[in-house]
This record gives C-alpha cells, sequence and structure tokens, in this order.
C-alpha cells in the first residue's frame, strides 16, 4: 500500500514528492473531484492525503469519500506549507466538547 496526496499549492506537493509520496495538484473543484475520486478507486492507496484547504472549501465532497471508501484508503487532511488552519487551542476545544466540560 501507498500515499497519496492531493494538494492545492505546488510547495506542497513538492514536499511530499520529495519524500516519496506520489500525487496531483487540484485547483477548482472539479479537479478536486476527479482527483479524489481516482484516488479512492486505485486500490494500491492505503492513505490519501489531502492539504487542508480541501476540507474546508469542500467538505460535501471530503466527507462522501471518507464514507464511501472503508475501511481503505484512510483519507486524511494534512497542513500544507502555510501551516494549519487551526486556532493554537483547537485541542482542548475538541476535548471539552467531546466532554462537556470546560478546562
Amino acid at each position: 500500500m501507498k500515499m497519496f496526496v492531493i494538494s492545492d499549492n505546488v510547495d506542497t506537493l513538492t514536499g511530499m514528492r520529495l519524500a516519496g509520496v506520489d500525487g496531483v495538484l487540484a485547483h477548482t473543484r472539479e479537479e478536486f473531484s476527479r482527483a479524489l475520486e481516482a484516488a479512492v478507486k486505485d486500490p494500491s492507496n492505503g492513505v490519501v492525503l489531502l492539504t487542508e484547504k480541501f476540507g474546508r472549501d469542500y467538505p460535501d465532497l471530503v466527507n462522501g469519500a471518507k464514507l464511501s471508501s472503508a475501511p481503505l484508503p484512510l483519507i486524511l487532511d494534512v497542513p500544507d506549507r502555510h501551516g494549519s488552519g487551526r486556532r493554537p487551542d483547537f485541542i482542548t476545544g475538541y476535548v471539552e466538547e467531546a466532554i462537556g466540560l470546560k478546562l
């Protein structure tokens, strides 16, 4: 099994390729949709990495792919070269939400 990345910028894609991860570049919804569908259908892909921008911009496509691709490939969001789009205390907020207590 291999990893595959779908990136919205050349720098992240280049960095992943230098690490031995194959992938494609997508800028529009249509390009992303085609790339995601092809990546999910490829039986050699065990993990599909998506830059966080896709999860924010196209949650319907990402969630649909996650629901239809069980158990493999595993589909994960990764930060791009600009860093994570999450707020600095996102882990604390996640835990507070999960247990229902203010930490």
